[in-house]
């Protein structure tokens, strides 16, 4: 009698699924976040966020990665009841941002290696704190700040994504710590890792220092790669295995949208196609709609992705949208994934695939009808 094949999922705030049920998903977008770098546009009011990821989800998306890291303003427990209310499958983010996204004096900035590594591992394990580090104590824990973020179903709210951030050309000793402890949380769990790449720089830099500390290439995605706009560069990075994401559509201040769909031809020509991501990175209060701003989450699907379409043909938006965030998101067994297992608490909330609308990645719009 053969083997059983190794069990993959892909961790998302309410259980563990199979990545075949991602659907269309964004690589990158943030429903919390809390920075110094960005006053006035923080994102912190639960039904707006809501708000926003149901007009994302009405536009044919149907996956998400939440990628606010430690001690930004990370709320957990409300993403999952953004995901339970909109349907949107949801992978947070553990890890932490390149340092200027920090306070003076934030307490992540002192940590330890080791402690920056234990938290990365508790949340992807065990659940996110229900505060996020630098918020205070949570509710309910008597003071010492370890609650557990829970779901609307009572079950951890866990992460399912590693991240570091660089700044540009510049990993001071915060990042370097960062991304020792990520590369150390990876190993113990496989988890998916993603880099912010600051202008796009550094990414053959963070690959080397990656795989000295045991990460595969294959497994790190190098987000912002195309705020650097060079197909040759990114052809480089694709082929020793990285993911390249790409996120900058609407952003006309500093270059139209056809130069990134210039970009992601060129790369796809030259046979990367399978390397590619897709996200908005809308992330400011002043470009959510349901904050008062514009354009909103839905850009990507309602304005960007047509163009592509119409440049690439439905196959390829396919591959970059439904084919690639699932193998990027996978975990494998030594993540010890909950749907498999015999506890019926542990399985994951099974969102049922709205069939009323046409598929965004198989070439229809993705729109429902006004509401």
């Amino acid at each position: 009698m053969s083997e059983a094949g190794p069990v993959t999922f892909v961790r998302t705030v309410l259980g563990d699924v199979p990545p075949s049920v991602l659907g269309p998903t964004d690589y990158h977008e943030h429903l919390f976040q809390v920075s110094p770098l960005l006053p006035g546009d923080e994102l912190d009011d639960e039904p707006a966020s809501r708000a926003e990821t149901a007009s994302l989800f009405d536009a044919g998306i149907t996956g998400m990665v939440e990628a606010t890291p430690v001690g930004l303003g990370r709320d957990p427990a409300a993403v999952a009841r953004i995901s339970a209310a909109t349907g949107m499958r949801v992978v947070a983010t553990t890890g932490a941002h390149r340092a200027a996204h920090y306070a003076a004096g934030h307490p992540l900035l002192s940590w330890s290696e080791a402690q920056l590594a234990a938290r990365f591992l508790a949340d992807l394990v065990d659940g996110c704190p229900a505060r996020d580090v630098g918020a205070g104590p949570s509710v309910g824990d008597g003071g010492s700040g370890t609650a557990i973020a829970l779901d609307p179903s009572g079950r951890p709210v866990r992460a399912g994504l590693l991240k570091a951030g660089l700044g540009y050309w510049s990993i001071g000793p915060f990042e370097r710590r960062v991304l020792g402890a990520v590369a150390a949380a990876h190993r113990s769990t496989g988890a998916p890792v993603m880099v912010h790449l600051e202008h796009g720089s550094a990414g053959h830099e963070v690959l080397d220092l990656l795989g000295g500390d045991g990460v595969d290439p294959g497994r790190v995605v190098l987000a912002h790669a195309d705020r650097n706009p060079d197909p040759g560069l990114h052809v480089e990075l694709a082929q020793r295995g990285a993911y390249l994401g790409y996120d900058g559509m609407a952003r006309h201040r500093d270059r139209p949208d056809s130069a990134l769909i210039e970009l992601i031809e060129a790369v796809c020509g030259r046979g990367m196609t399978d390397h590619l991501l897709l996200g908005g990175d809308v992330a400011r209060r002043s470009r959510y709609v349901a904050y008062g701003g514009m354009p909103g989450m839905a850009y990507l699907p309602n304005r960007f992705l047509p163009r592509l379409r119409t440049h690439l043909g439905p196959d390829v938006v396919r591959r970059i949208l439904v084919d690639t965030p699932a193998r990027v998101l996978t975990w494998g067994t030594s993540g010890r994934p909950s749907y498999s297992t015999a506890r019926g608490s542990d399985r994951p909330v099974v969102l049922k695939p709205d069939t009323s609308r046409p598929s965004l990645a198989s070439g229809g719009d993705g729109r429902r009808s006004q509401r």
